[in-house]
């Protein structure tokens, strides 16, 4: 099997037994949607603030939606002993890890597609002509989250107290990948200055390409140990 081919696959089982249990997609979009009313009650009535706010709430939805997807991706797998058979394939290890990271990283970007036109509505946030840039922005903050998730989800999977541990180890790391996030969707929306938009996604995109390459370089010490 070329790893390409096991790349797919892996992808490709792990959105389909998404798609069959449909457990992981409830809880998170019931968590983003309770995330996103909560923080709106919250913030008030103030339009400007709620406006202002969108962005930022949009993305801590998301990560927190992320940490779920991403830790389920492994538990799963552990708990029917597919994890074990899955890494005796005559295929690199990284290849796995780039077919858990392109399940999640779909994943997370569809639940970012559905919930932007949600979170601009509730909160009154304009979408002006420059909207369609929220694409490439949830892109490159998802690929960048879900690096991050997916590795240290791989690193705490075989932990007793590894739902607590795996937010506690990953959120320092992936801060970067949310802060260029959320300035670059608020560049986009024109909540700030809109002609930083290129350079916030060209910095989203530095941030990917050093985590891909680590995270694929060192997970085979992961799985290993």
């Amino acid at each position: 099997m070329s790893d390409l081919a096991a790349i797919l696959a892996v992808a490709r089982k792990d959105l389909l037994q998404e798609v069959r249990g449909r457990a992981v997609t409830v809880a998170t979009l019931f968590f983003s949607a309770v995330t996103l009313v909560m923080m709106a009650f919250a913030i008030g009535q103030d339009a400007a603030l709620l406006q202002r706010s969108a962005p930022g709430v949009l993305w801590v939805a998301l990560a927190f939606a992320g940490v779920i997807a991403s830790a389920q991706s492994f538990q799963s797998d552990l708990e029917e002993g597919a994890f074990d058979q899955l890494l005796l394939y005559p295929v690199p290890r990284a290849s796995v890890f780039l077919g858990k990271l392109l399940a999640n990283w779909l994943y997370l970007t569809l639940l970012g597609l559905l919930m932007t036109p949600v979170t601009l509505v509730l909160y009154g946030a304009p979408a002006g002509p420059r909207a369609w840039l929220l694409v490439p922005t949830l892109a490159l903050g998802t690929l960048g989250f879900a690096l991050i998730a997916t590795f240290y989800a791989a690193l705490t999977a075989n932990l007793r107290a590894r739902e607590a541990l795996l937010p506690v180890l990953m959120f320092p790391v992936v801060v970067p990948v949310l802060l260029g996030a959320v300035r670059a969707s608020e560049a986009t929306l024109q909540l700030s200055n809109a002609a930083l938009t290129g350079g916030w996604l060209q910095l989203l995109g530095g941030f990917d390409l050093v985590y891909l390459v680590t995270c694929t370089a060192i997970f085979h010490l992961v799985v290993e140990e």
